[in-house]
C-alpha cells in the first residue's frame, strides 16, 4: 500500500529542490524558504545560482554529495523525466511534482525504481495542513 503525501513529506528530512529560484516572490523561492522555516534542510538545485535559503546550490541532483529523502521539482513537466532519472541515480527516496506539474513517464521512472511518487501537490500546502515542525534530530 502506498502512502498518502503526507506520511511521505512528514517521513522527509532533507529536500533536493529542483528549479529553486532566487526570486522569493516565486514558487521556487518562497516555498523552499518556508519549508526550510518549518525545520526541513534544503538543499537548492539551479544552474544560475551560488547560494540560495542560506545554502549551497548545486547544479544538479547528481552533484549533490548528501543522503536526498525528497526531490521536490519546480520545472516544467518536460523536465520531470530526467528529473526523476537523477533522483533515482542518487538513491532519493522520493519524487515530488508540484502543483500543476504532471508526468507520466517520470511516474514510471520513479515507480520503477521503487521511489514514491507526488505530483500535481504542493509541499508548502501539504506541511502547512498537517502543521509539520521538524526538530533537530
Amino acid at each position: 500500500m502506498s502512502r498518502s503525501s503526507h506520511e511521505i513529506l512528514a517521513s522527509a528530512r532533507t529536500i533536493a529542490v529542483v528549479g529553486a529560484s532566487r526570486d522569493p516572490n516565486k514558487a521556487g523561492g518562497s516555498v523552499p524558504e518556508g519549508l526550510q522555516r518549518r525545520g526541513f534542510r534544503i538543499i537548492p538545485i539551479n544552474p544560475y545560482a551560488e547560494t540560495l535559503f542560506g545554502e549551497r546550490v548545486y547544479r544538479s541532483l547528481l552533484e549533490v554529495p548528501d543522503k536526498i529523502d525528497l526531490v521536490d521539482v519546480f520545472r516544467p513537466a518536460a523536465d520531470a523525466p530526467e528529473i526523476a532519472r537523477q533522483a533515482v541515480a542518487v538513491g532519493a527516496k522520493a519524487l515530488w511534482l508540484q502543483e500543476d506539474i504532471r508526468s507520466a513517464e517520470a511516474r514510471r521512472v520513479a515507480e520503477a525504481a521503487g521511489m514514491e511518487y507526488v505530483e500535481d501537490e504542493c509541499t508548502a500546502v501539504i506541511a502547512s495542513l498537517y502543521r509539520m515542525r521538524k526538530t533537530a534530530a
